[in-house]
């Protein structure tokens, strides 16, 4: 049996995270927090917390950058690049002391004109950490370019942010996949 865990925020924890462990299906243990990992220092904290459960796992899963890019207070990003940065690295350091093979799935797109997150802030966080994970052997699992292909029909039309029931259904099928391909 394969020991998997899925982090992430609540693109994970009420999109996809749902269906993946069902279509992984019995040959994988699949563990992943009931919490919203929100944004990389909560993750990077949280890792303390759920180091039994992620210790020995053969993959890890995890995404993050919703809250990251979040601009609450006309003011900037809740982080800034380097904050984001800095704090995935560390976050992408201690995953990979815990598993052999880590997947970072980018942050998905959101509906153009949603209030709080901008998609070419989305953009800027994922083009600047894709390459510092590559060169670290972290695989690549692109929800970004998956969501982006019809923004309209896989990001919730009710809140413009979150995954739609196809968008839960099209990123589940390719975070398992993924997961499958690498566990061979």
């Amino acid at each position: 049996m394969k020991k998997v865990a899925l982090l992430g925020d609540s693109i994970r924890l009420w999109g996809y995270g749902a269906i993946v462990p069902e279509l992984l299906g019995e040959e994988y243990n699949v563990f992943q927090p009931e919490d919203n990992c929100r944004f990389a220092k909560y993750m990077l904290r949280c890792l303390f917390d759920w180091k039994a459960e992620l210790e020995n796992c053969d993959v890890i899963h995890f995404n993050c950058g919703h809250w990251d890019v979040c601009e609450l207070f006309d003011d900037g990003m809740f982080s800034s690049v380097e904050e984001y940065k800095r704090d995935m690295l560390r976050i992408a350091k201690i995953l990979q002391s815990y598993a052999p093979k880590v997947i970072f799935a980018t942050t998905t797109p959101v509906r153009e004109g949603y209030t709080y997150n901008k998609n070419e802030n989305i953009r800027l966080l994922n083009e600047t950490i894709v390459p510092e994970f590559e060169k670290l052997g972290i695989i690549i699992n692109d929800l970004h370019a998956l969501a982006s292909t019809d923004v309209n029909a896989y990001i919730c039309e009710e809140d413009w942010l979150h995954l739609s029931e196809k968008g839960k259904e099209v990123c589940a099928k390719q975070v398992a996949n993924i997961i499958q391909k690498v566990c061979q």
